[in-house]
Order: C-alpha cells, then structure tokens, then sequence
C-alpha cells in the first residue's frame, strides 16, 4: 500500500470566483507533519477548505486518500470527509451537551451504531489526548487548551489517514499550544499525515517538519532557517 496520502498537482484555489492561488503542487506522506505558513489572508484556509471539499477544485487535480477532488460528486463529499479529521481555531463544540456526548454525536453522525464500540472509541480518543477525567465535562467547564484537545480528539473519531490543522493553536498560551503540538507531532508519529496552518514560527523550530509557504499566490517548500 502506497505511503502517499495526499498528491496536489497545479491547482488554483477559488474563493468568491476569486483565484487565491495559482500553480499549487504538493503531496503528504504518511508520518509527515507539514505546516503551511503565510501571512495574514495569503490563503492557508483557502487551500485547507478546498481539501476537504468546502471550496470546489476547479482547476488541476488533487488526490486525497484515493478521492479525486476535481471531478468528485456531492453525495461523496461525507465519505472524503470521513477520511480526513478537521481541527479548527474556533472549537466549534456542541456548548449544550458534555464531552462524551459531543464526541458521540459525531461518531453517530457517521454510521457508528453499537454502543459499546461507541463508548470504548470515545475513552480511546479522550485517553490520547490526555482528557479522558473530562469525559462528562460540559465544553464551558474546560479551558481553551482542553477544548482544543477534545476537537483533536474528535478529529482522531474514525482514525483518519489525515489531519488538517488550521491555526490549532492560535487562541492558546504558550503551554497549552506546546501540548496540542505534542498531540499533533504523535499522531504523525503513528502514522498519519498532518498539515498545520500556523503563524507561530517558534512552534515549527520545537516541532520539526516540512514547511510550505504561501506568497504572492504561491506556494512553496522552504527550510525552517528561511522563515
């Protein structure tokens, strides 16, 4: 079976009939951590929402775990998304219900039906990431590290091939970024390919990886001594 989980070859991205990007080309391994840097509004989530099918491809080809995005149908869309584990910058929790049952929605959202194999996947996501003593926490009962690491949990639900990571650590302090850095850089580790969005070059230096930049609607490879 390949190690290639992700192949981008001259893509533009899109946004409001607006070319964001032009001539992208990249691929993801598994075990790579990759961040994705650039300024304030160069396109990092641009590039990240048309991974995973929020912006449409509309030029060039792009292969994600065996999903072709420029001629993938709607109704395929879910199963794409099941492949991928998506952690944003705003925890987008359910503020309602506790932590089990955040993670549970999203586990039933996806055609899990026994709930014994429920309960065990969450301990097993909540225990990753350190949280399982949270399990029946309400989200505003966490800090913002915690809830960060619930939302890498529930991205780690149906152990996807992928993460996308965009500015995961941007509303945290320094401990807490450090921690979900830990989280991300182990998944990769296990095998997994991660990309990072992120302004924080000081995290790239403590956590190795590849880097892309985004400038003047370009993206390329650079070393960490050219950021």
């Amino acid at each position: 079976m390949s190690d290639l989980l992700i192949k981008v070859q001259n893509i533009s991205v899109v946004q409001d009939e607006k070319i964001i990007l032009q001539n992208v080309g990249f691929s993801l391994l598994k075990n790579e951590l990759v961040y994705l840097i650039g300024k304030v509004g160069s396109g990092k989530t641009s590039l990240i929402k048309t991974l995973y099918a929020e912006l449409p491809l509309l030029v060039g080809s792009s292969d994600i775990n065996g999903f072709q995005l420029e001629n993938l149908q709607q109704k395929n869309i879910p199963f794409l998304r099941r492949t991928l584990g998506i952690v944003f910058q705003d925890f987008k929790l359910l503020t309602d219900r506790n932590i089990h049952d955040n993670l549970k929605f999203v586990l039933k959202a996806t055609d899990w039906k026994n709930e014994d194999e429920i309960n065990i996947r969450i301990k097993e996501v909540l225990s990753e990431v350190k949280l399982l003593d949270k399990e029946f926490s309400k989200p505003n009962e966490l800090s913002g590290g915690e809830q960060q690491r619930v939302v890498v949990a529930r991205a780690l639900l149906n152990k996807p091939p992928v993460i996308l990571a965009d500015e995961p650590t941007g509303n945290l302090d320094p401990d807490s970024s450090t921690q979900i850095m830990r989280i991300l850089q182990s998944i990769a580790q296990k095998g997994s390919g991660v990309i990072i969005a992120t302004h924080q070059y000081g995290l790239i230096r403590q956590f190795p990886g590849r880097i892309l930049k985004i400038e003047n609607n370009q993206v390329k490879e650079i070393n960490v001594a050219d950021i």
